[in-house]
């Protein structure tokens, strides 16, 4: 199991759900076995989500996926989203 971290501030949280939802009847197709999202305590519009994958290539392949990017600006990403990879240890 792969688990891929993002981190990245958004314009609006609520609107960045909205399109967050909306995208997990592709996020499933492409890989995704589970995922979470937080928040900043003292930065709501900081979000820090991760996504299991099976493993490093489908997580890779997801991070670079066109589909995800357009999701990203739809929702109002800000900046350059911080990603990285990590599995259970």
């Amino acid at each position: 199991m792969v688990r891929m971290f993002v981190r990245h501030d958004v314009a609006d949280y609520d609107a960045w759900r909205k399109v967050y939802d909306a995208f997990d009847a592709e996020r499933r197709p492409m890989g995704v076995v589970a995922h979470a999202v937080y928040r900043g305590l003292d930065a709501p519009n900081e979000v820090t989500v991760w996504h299991d994958f099976a493993s490093r290539e489908e997580a890779q392949a997801f991070a670079s996926s066109e589909r995800l990017r357009d999701a990203m600006q739809r929702a109002g990403v800000q900046g350059h989203p911080t990603i990285w990879f990590v599995e259970e240890a």
